[in-house]
């Protein structure tokens, strides 16, 4: 009787764990399609799909130091791009999705391919209802470890001076 209860109770657990990992499985294609769509409505220059699929109170952070921009101020800045006819253009390379214990928030890290080369993004998504919205976002330029050097001398007085602006606020 103990190895029949030992069997169930096994079965049950495995197959908990396995439909948690499905359910993980079709949210991940969720996001995905999310973030695709954001990208590819950005190098469509589609202002509404694009800001559609952010939060109200969402955060994009540029590659420069002094973009750290709430929803409006960053819809202030974008909207000249898209009535241009074309903002940005980013590719997904390489992307990977995580989840809290809830399955209600996520998080990711993508390797994109842009007009700067490689940049990597990062962020936060969270489910409203049935879907995800994107609300923090993180872009940065990576820079391969031996050229870092030259990119700090390229910086250097310019950021030396935002770090002493910084530093006396604290």
């Amino acid at each position: 009787m103990k190895k029949i209860m030992l069997f169930s109770l096994s079965i049950l657990l495995f197959s908990s764990f396995i439909s948690a990992d499905q359910d993980n499985t079709k949210e991940k294609v969720k996001i995905n399609s999310v973030l695709d769509a954001w990208h590819k409505a950005a190098s469509e220059a589609n202002y509404n799909s694009y800001f559609n699929l952010m939060t109200d109170d969402a955060v994009f952070i540029g590659t420069d130091a002094t973009e750290n921009w709430n929803k409006t101020a960053f819809q202030a800045y974008a909207k000249p791009h898209f009535d241009k006819g074309r903002a940005w253009s980013f590719t997904a390379l390489e992307r990977h999705i995580y989840f809290d214990k809830t399955g209600k928030t996520a998080w990711f890290d993508e390797l994109l391919n842009t007009q700067m080369k490689i940049c990597r993004g990062s962020g936060v998504l969270v489910k409203i209802g049935k879907e995800w919205k994107i609300k923090h976002y993180v872009l940065s330029m990576t820079i391969p470890n031996e050229n870092s050097n030259e990119v700090i001398k390229v910086k250097a007085s310019l950021e030396d001076a935002m770090i002493k602006k910084l530093q006396s606020k604290q």
